[in-house]
């Protein structure tokens, strides 16, 4: 059990990943937070940070253009694989009960976040945790056009990306003695990341305790 729970613990912090597995890890990282449904614990952001700036430190040494390249496709992909599980999943998501690796008030947070933006979500959604995971699900579900859902895949998977690892590469560069702050760095990007799905949720909540309070 505690060797699990360690597992857990490397799988949640992008040092250790990009220690063990290197770019290939990470790559994988990738594609099952925005193409598997269990994937929605794992630390895109701060972790396509962390290898941005370990490629300007030389930690990672691997050019940042090879780097930009298999996480780009890690992303698309990624984001089509969970489209086309939500087409054939459709309205049986909504009926799945609650698992140690699902929790339906996830796909619920997804849908205010997606009544809140509309199509937009799944370009919005790449930077924010948990809707990432669950937005192209959710759009495969309610039949989003496939072509449609492609450009905007491919722009949100582009975005993401070339954003997050170009910060953490540029900062990396300049300042060389950020390698002693990766911890809290990444904990500031996650609590960045997770305030626009706080604030869809806190609306939604307050909308829905108006017909309660009349």
């Amino acid at each position: 059990m505690e060797e699990l729970i360690a597992f857990f613990r490397q799988l949640i912090d992008p040092e250790k990943i990009i220690q063990i597995g290197g770019l290939t890890l990470v790559t994988a990282v990738v594609f099952a937070e925005t193409g598997l449904m269990v994937g929605f614990f794992l630390p895109g952001d701060s972790l396509l940070f962390t290898v941005g700036l370990f490629c300007a430190l030389h930690i990672l040494p691997v050019p940042v253009a090879w780097v930009l390249l298999a996480l780009s496709i890690a992303a698309v992909v990624g984001d089509q694989v969970g489209y086309w599980t939500g087409r054939f999943l459709g309205q049986k998501l909504f009926e799945k009960t609650d698992s140690r690796f699902f929790k339906r008030k996830y796909l619920e947070q997804t849908r205010a976040f997606y009544n809140r933006w509309g199509g937009s979500a799944i370009i919005l959604g790449r930077f924010v945790p948990i809707v990432r995971t669950f937005a192209p699900i959710l759009a495969g579900a309610v039949q989003f056009p496939p072509r449609t859902f492609i450009l905007y895949n491919f722009t949100g998977g582009i975005l993401w990306v070339f954003s997050m690892v170009l910060a953490g590469y540029g900062l990396g560069s300049a300042f060389p003695g950020l390698r002693r702050y990766v911890e809290v760095i990444a904990l500031g990007i996650i609590f960045l990341s997770v305030l626009p799905i706080l604030r869809t949720w806190w609306k939604e909540r307050k909308r829905a305790q108006v017909p309660s309070q009349a």
